[in-house]
């Protein structure tokens, strides 16, 4: 009798761990990604210079869901795939109106690059350069204005854009923390 009963719980557990798998494959599937950046870089030691590579992505499903990931390997492949994974777990939800552009005007920071990014009209299109356009595009933003200000070192301008779109509030957060009716705004 224990036996069996020992017997129902791993199949049950092993059931867990498949359906867990499952799941993340399926969220895989779902996302699109794009490398923003890939540096080689080098470590001077005594017996000489030692290479490495270093590698920015970003990954998002287009509809509102958005993440980066940095990776360092000896091999480039490596580097991409680490930042992949890092990606995939860095999401963020970003709140779109009419799923095509975003509720407010915000900056973000990170180290000395500055993004701002603005609301646009529809039929604007993604008016940003280079990184801040990849994670744009990624997360689904249609019609968006961008001003890239102060340094342009690409890992830093993909981190302060995310920054910028996790300070995204809707009305509706903004009235439940407020304790009001998104008409009485």
């Amino acid at each position: 009798m224990a036996n069996e009963e020992v017997k129902k719980q791993e199949i049950r557990k092993s059931n867990n761990r498949n359906n867990k798998r499952i799941n993340r494959v399926q969220k895989d599937k779902l996302l699109d990604g794009q490398l923003v950046n890939a540096n080689r870089v080098t470590k001077v030691t005594k017996g000489g210079r030692t290479f490495r590579y270093a590698a920015v992505y970003a990954v998002g499903n287009k509809k509102g869901l958005v993440g980066i990931g940095t990776g360092k390997a000896g091999e480039i492949q490596d580097a991409i795939r680490k930042a992949e994974l890092a990606a995939k777990n860095n999401l963020i939800k970003v709140p779109l109106v009419d799923n095509r552009t975003i509720p407010h005007d915000v900056t973000g920071k990170c180290g000395k690059a500055k993004v701002l990014l603005k609301s646009a009209k529809p039929g604007t299109g993604v008016i940003a350069g280079g990184t801040a356009r990849i994670i744009l595009e990624l997360a689904g933003v249609k019609d968006v204005v961008s001003k890239s200000l102060g340094s342009n070192t690409k890992i830093n301008v993909a981190k302060a854009t995310i920054s910028a779109l996790e300070s995204l509030r809707t009305k509706e957060h903004i009235a439940e923390l407020r304790g009001k009716k998104v008409e009485e705004l």
